[in-house]
C-alpha cells in the first residue's frame, strides 16, 4: 500500500459556542469539546484511510483553558502515524474570539482510530508519508505513545 502525505489528512473544523454547549459559568462543557474532538479526528482518519473508522481510544485529553459563550472553537486535526489498521490523530483545540479573530490553545488530545469495512472488521491503512521535520517528530512521538498504550492494554488483559 502506498504511503499518503500527512498533510492530506488535515482538518480544520469550527464550532460556535451556543448556550446549549455551556455550563452555569457560560463556558463549554468538557464533554462537548470531547465530542467535537472525536468528530474532527474521525474526519482526519477517514481522509487518510478512505474507509469507515471507529474510535479506539482518546488519550492525553488536556483542557488548558475554557472557551466561553460566543467564542468559536477551532479544532485542528491531522494523522501523526498509521500502523496496520490503526492511526493516531492529534487534535489541537483553540478558542477564537469572533470579532478580533485572536486564537488561543484551550485543549489538546491524541485519538486512536481503526479503519473498518462495512461489517466493522479492521482493514489495512496506508503508512504516513512525513514531508517535514515536524511531521517526522510527530510520527516518532506517536510511535512512543502507541507503545505506551499497548503496554497499558497488556497490563489490563493480565488482570
Amino acid at each position: 500500500m502506498e504511503a499518503k502525505a500527512a498533510r492530506l489528512s488535515r482538518v480544520e473544523m469550527t464550532e460556535m459556542v451556543l448556550p446549549s454547549h455551556t455550563n452555569p459559568l457560560n463556558t463549554v462543557f468538557g464533554g462537548v469539546i470531547m465530542s467535537w474532538v472525536d468528530i474532527a479526528s474521525a474526519i482526519s482518519a477517514q481522509r487518510h484511510a478512505r474507509s469507515h473508522v471507529v474510535t479506539a481510544s482518546i488519550d492525553a485529553m488536556h483542557f488548558l483553558a475554557p472557551a466561553s459563550l460566543g467564542d468559536n472553537v477551532v479544532l485542528l486535526a491531522q494523522v501523526n502515524n498509521a500502523w496496520q489498521t490503526s492511526m493516531e490523530i492529534e487534535v489541537i483545540v483553540q478558542a477564537e474570539e469572533p470579532v478580533s479573530g485572536e486564537r488561543r490553545e484551550i485543549g489538546h488530545a491524541y485519538v486512536t482510530a481503526v479503519a473498518v469495512d462495512d461489517y466493522g472488521k479492521p482493514v489495512p491503512v496506508p503508512p504516513v508519508l512525513c514531508e517535514t521535520s515536524e511531521e517526522k517528530k510527530r510520527s516518532e512521538a506517536a510511535n512512543r505513545r502507541r507503545e505506551a498504550r499497548l503496554e497499558l492494554l497488556k497490563g489490563k488483559n493480565s488482570d
